[in-house]
């Protein structure tokens, strides 16, 4: 009898040449996050200060993400739930707690998140698995892109709607 497939976690990897710490780095900092992956990264301290655009993002912090291609309505809130230099994790807001780290696999950098504690409902399935996994799955391919060549791949035209690269 096969198993069944789990609905409620994926896993994304891609392999990176750059160092383990640039690719910490490029989760846990405004700057960073905003060059690859979003049009707005704003991060607020536990104490309710604003986090500067190259200070590191701490355990505790809350943020607001915008993206390129959508327009003000399309937020997304959540907690920094670890940032230890190794590991960062974060909740997704209803799609669930995410888990990025860095390894190193037969001599090249591997880049992986894990996105756990999917709804299991058709919602859950539909924009939050399949969703989800294809949105990391390009902004991946950005990340590897910018850092590698120094090509964006994002749409920024928020006009432009259903497109792969927003």
């Amino acid at each position: 009898m096969a198993d069944q497939f789990d609905w409620s976690r994926f896993v994304v990897r891609i392999d990176v040449r750059a160092s383990k710490e640039a690719l910490y780095e490029a989760w846990t900092t405004q700057e960073m996050l905003e060059l690859w992956f979003l049009r707005l990264a704003e991060f607020t301290s536990p104490t309710g200060e604003v986090r500067g655009r190259f200070d590191k993002i701490q355990k505790g912090d809350t943020y607001k993400w915008l993206w390129h291609g959508y327009d003000d309505n399309s937020v997304e809130y959540g907690e920094v739930l670890e940032a230890d230099g190794t590991l960062f994790r974060f909740s997704f807001g209803k799609a669930g707690i995410c888990t990025v780290s860095v390894h190193e696999i037969e001599g090249e950098n591997v880049i992986e998140l894990k996105q756990e504690k999917i709804p299991v409902d058709e919602k859950g399935k539909q924009y939050y698995h399949v969703g989800c996994q294809a949105g990391w799955t390009f902004y991946f391919a950005n990340l590897k892109s910018l850092l590698e060549g120094g090509i964006d791949l994002r749409n920024r035209n928020e006009k432009l709607r259903s497109m792969i690269n927003s």
